[in-house]
């Protein structure tokens, strides 16, 4: 079964190496799980330069205001499952609630690895989530076990 997974994470406050070394760790795992997977740093080479992301403002095409909102909503859309990890993010992730909110708005399968104690802890961002799960690894176990129909 080939599954499409839209992955999800705060960015924002956090540099270039630092987000797409954990997009590269985490799009290894899945991919060799057998998912096809979309993100949000899809075609963002052009901020490699950035040492801190921030909310807005990027001038090149591939990353104006429009251009990041219709991509990463076009993702959410054509997504089987939709994962966001929200453990010990510092700041609040606009994006990755309005990417929760419509997967969940189009019925996709949703998980949330939220810690305790999280900036994100919310009765929204809770009961948006199909599944909520304390860390990567747990979520990372239940997709294995998804993807290949255990019982």
């Amino acid at each position: 079964m080939s599954l499409k997974i839209y992955v999800s994470r705060p960015i924002c406050g956090c540099s270039y190496p630092e987000v797409v070394g954990w997009y590269d760790q985490t799009i290894k795992k899945l991919r060799k799980m057998g998912y096809s997977v979309y993100h949000p740093m899809t075609n963002k080479k052009a901020l490699r330069t950035e040492t801190e992301f921030k909310a807005h403002g990027y001038g090149n095409p591939e990353s104006t205001n429009h251009a990041i909102f219709e991509r990463d909503r076009w993702m959410t859309e054509n997504c089987d499952v939709f994962i966001t990890y929200l453990a010990n993010a510092q700041i609040v992730s606009i994006g990755s609630m309005m990417e929760l909110a419509w997967a969940s708005l189009l019925g996709k399968h949703t998980i949330v690895v939220i810690d305790k104690e999280n900036i994100h802890e919310h009765a929204f961002v809770l009961e948006a989530a199909d599944l909520v799960l304390p860390t990567y690894e747990e979520a990372m176990k239940y997709l294995r076990s998804f993807i290949s129909q255990e019982l």
